[in-house]
């Protein structure tokens, strides 16, 4: 990726729509996103320009195109996704460029997510299609087959612009559903060259579509487009958004993943030198920016002063800066909005009580970007309504909170409207596995950060993380629907006064 020189290696990207099988022009647009990279504002990756109807044509190519791709057996779909597999597995270079130049991310973590597009497809036709094979009762004449849902929106996060998008159209396809992408408007460089990708997998025109975009299409494609269900990984706040305009159709799949505010544990017999450098892994990787990101970490008393010094240290040294650096550990936030918003979240807290043992700052890099350095603030109270408590902050933060004793700790963990991830440090695995039933959260994870869900399991959460739709492996499940089928012959056994045609004459 990165030139002997230290130049990036750079990729260009298609600035028109997937539609059909084919890029074309926005001949009529309704607006342009410029992309610049939040890594280096003098590095602008291009200029993507978008309409309404070409979000119109997508859903219309789809809906033709999905008849013909239901019709085909699971196999003969899982054979044609598999060149998608292929396809990503050459391009994990370019995709890992387009990832760091656009989101910041450092160049190992880039890498990491442009391969699991592939690590996705061969879960998914593995794990993901067993669950969702044919079943025949034993002894009956019946069982279940999954069947399409249809048209599927997916809207794309701009954290993970690949992966997320493709947890969701990967599932989406092998069990018959056609497809329209919209990428993050923060990320549509990322989305072309996805779209890109697709296209030279050569699948049958229609079964796949992207189109770029602001809101309004994102929430044209939600809430009003022709479509069957919509798949999102994004805010809370959109997530409600896209649950209220669809409240009058109980049919339509809502697959919404939400965030979290998540915690991680650590006991007394903690190996604290790990939970120190995991806590902060799992808070500062991808700048915080993660749904799964730790943004609270629960502490039992006596070990309080030893971690908040180790985690400190961590914090304290870790590397911030461009990707081209191959020392670098964080990258920067998304944009200027994000930054501005988080450090004034991180101040709010301390206003309410919070006492900031390392305050995060703005950092000058060695190019201009939105550079944050890590946050550690301990906090000792609850604050109704505060925004720094209750609320996912989607930056490099984590709040330190003291417990009297583990079972006060739990509560603490507990004391949230989300219920994403959770990790818990103990030296002991028994006592892990005595307290991770009591914790309130979907991902529950022993001697690990609370980041980094295993693409073989279900990843999703309770409460406002989302609507109980897992992704990860589950994925398929939420893609189809069972359809129960029964076989037999003859009249029903207790049926008095049904007459049986003919019977009179």
């Amino acid at each position: 990726m990165v030139h002997a020189s230290g130049g990036f290696a750079l990729v260009s990207f298609p600035s028109g729509s997937f539609i059909d099988g084919r890029f074309t022009p926005v001949e009529h647009p309704d607006g342009l996103i410029r992309s610049v990279s939040p890594a280096d504002t003098d590095d602008v990756l291009g200029e993507f320009p978008f309409a309404r109807s070409a979000a119109r044509q997508a859903v219309e190519a789809a809906r033709r195109a999905q008849p013909a791709w239901a019709a085909l057996s699971m196999d003969e779909r899982a054979r044609a996704i598999e060149r998608l597999r292929g396809v990503f597995a050459a391009r994990v270079d370019a995709m890992a460029s387009a990832l760091s130049r656009e989101v910041g991310k450092p160049g190992w973590e880039a890498l990491s997510e442009a391969a699991l597009l592939a690590a996705k497809v061969k879960a998914t036709l593995e794990g993901g299609a067993r669950l969702v094979a044919p079943v025949l009762l034993p002894g009956r004449q019946a069982g279940w087959s999954y069947r399409p849902h249809g048209v599927l929106v997916v809207l794309g996060p701009f954290n993970f612009p690949a992966h997320l998008p493709n947890g969701h159209l990967v599932p989406a396809l092998l069990l018959g559903n056609t497809v329209v992408v919209k990428p993050s408007e923060k990320t549509p460089a990322a989305g072309a060259l996805y779209a890109e990708l697709l296209a030279a997998a050569d699948l049958p025109p229609g079964v796949v579509n992207v189109v770029q975009g602001g809101g309004e299409v994102g929430a044209w494609l939600a809430e009003q487009a022709p479509v069957d269900g919509v798949l999102f990984t994004g805010s809370l706040a959109i997530g409600r958004a896209i649950a209220r305009a669809n409240a009058d159709r109980p049919g339509k799949l809502l697959a919404l993943e939400l965030g979290g505010k998540n915690a991680a544990l650590v006991l007394a017999d903690a190996d604290l030198d790990l939970a120190a450098q995991l806590v902060a892994y799992g808070a500062y990787a991808t700048a915080g920016q993660r749904c799964s990101s730790t943004s609270r970490v629960v502490v039992e008393q006596r070990v309080l002063p030893a971690f908040e010094e180790k985690l400190v240290e961590v914090a304290s040294g870790l590397s911030v800066g461009h990707f081209a650096r191959q020392d670098v550990f964080m990258g920067p936030l998304i944009g200027a909005a994000a930054r501005d918003a988080f450090l004034a979240a991180c101040e709010a807290g301390c206003r309410e009580g919070a006492t900031a043992l390392l305050a995060p700052r703005v950092v000058s890099a060695d190019r201009p970007g939105w550079y944050v350095s890590p946050g550690v603030h301990r906090v000792e109270r609850r604050v109704p309504g505060s925004h720094y408590q209750r609320d996912e902050l989607f930056g490099p933060d984590v709040a330190i909170w003291p417990a009297g004793s583990e079972q006060d700790a739990i509560a603490i963990a507990n004391d949230t409207d989300f219920g994403l991830t959770a990790a818990l440090f103990t030296g002991d695995r028994a006592r892990f596995e005595r307290l991770a039933p009591r914790l309130r959260a979907g991902v529950v994870n022993w001697n690990l950060p609370t980041v980094g869900a295993n693409g073989l399991l279900p990843f999703g959460g309770v409460g406002d993380s989302g609507n109980g739709r897992p992704a990860g492996i589950f994925s398929t499940l939420y893609c189809g629907f069972p359809q129960a089928l029964t076989w037999g012959e003859g009249a029903p056994s207790a049926a008095p006064g049904l007459p049986w045609p003919g019977a009179s004459r």
